[in-house]
């Protein structure tokens, strides 16, 4: 076989520092959009971004030769500093430390796609902390 094809797909979550609600509404869809031009850049394929004021979710599709842990810390620092820099958060901004990552199946994007763009209508029956544990309980 002379072509290698590999399909990884990752759905990733990470919150604000303390959970904080930093990520408002009236700035959100900016800072999107910044996070999917740099995932552009660094060839990482966001398929899709969504959150709440004190967490977001990505469904990435990178290169095999990509680290997750470092596509993470990558996107993280550069949100940061794009954030801080641009003044746009009237709150001392930042990321937790820690962050989750799920493999997704191909037979699965859509659910996943699906459920990151109903975040504000899933929010309404259940918190960050009822998120992560069913994301717990999923291994």
């Amino acid at each position: 076989m002379g072509q290698s094809y590999i399909t990884i797909w990752f759905h990733l979550v990470w919150s604000t520092k303390n959970r904080e609600p930093f990520i408002q509404n009236s700035w959100k869809m900016e800072l999107y959009s910044h996070i999917k031009k740099y995932c552009q850049r660094k060839e990482y394929h966001l398929d899709f971004i969504n959150g709440m004021p004190d967490h977001i979710h990505l469904l990435i599709s990178p290169k095999a030769t990509f680290a997750i842990s470092d596509i993470v810390r990558n996107i993280k620092t550069d949100s940061y500093y794009w954030i801080k820099e641009s003044k746009i958060s009237k709150e001392a901004f930042g990321w937790q430390y820690g962050y989750g990552v799920f493999s997704v199946s191909p037979s699965q994007v859509q659910k996943v796609r699906n459920y990151i763009k109903n975040q504000e209508i899933h929010h309404q029956k259940h918190d960050f902390s009822d998120e992560l544990k069913w994301f717990e309980s999923l291994k």
